[in-house]
């Protein structure tokens, strides 16, 4: 099993959502988590809503920071295209996405940046 690990800044977004397709698409692939470097603590309500529309509740993920898991070793790091390098999550691989964060879109281009992260998420799983 792989562990993999997606972080954005708050941690409220993009990495979820990612986190969340790796758990769809990833059964008994990857163990997925997510972690932001300055998390906001909560989830964003769009994000909620966005998942919600695929079925997925992401009111069961919590907002988390990198301090977590300073440290513990994954097998690919994917940041979301925000600067964060995660010097202290030791992977084997790192990955940067370029994902722009959707926080302040409108349903319409968040879901067009929730599809682009589905998107990346099956691609890397393909490729494990």
């Amino acid at each position: 099993m792989k562990r993999v690990i997606f972080v954005c800044v708050e941690n409220s977004n993009r990495s979820q959502m990612a986190q969340a397709f790796a758990i769809m698409h990833g059964q008994g692939k990857v163990e997925a988590f997510s972690a932001g470097s300055r998390p906001s603590g909560k989830i964003n309500p769009k994000a909620i809503a966005a998942m919600a529309e695929l079925g997925y509740d992401l009111t069961t993920h919590n907002s988390k920071g990198l301090d977590e898991f300073n440290g513990k070793e994954f097998d690919v790091a994917i940041t979301m295209g925000c600067g964060d390098e995660c010097p202290l999550v030791l992977a084997k691989q790192r990955l940067d996405w370029k994902i722009p964060d959707p926080r302040e879109m409108p349903p319409e281009q968040f879901r067009e940046v929730r599809d682009l992260i589905e998107t990346k998420v099956k691609e890397l799983l393909a490729n494990l």
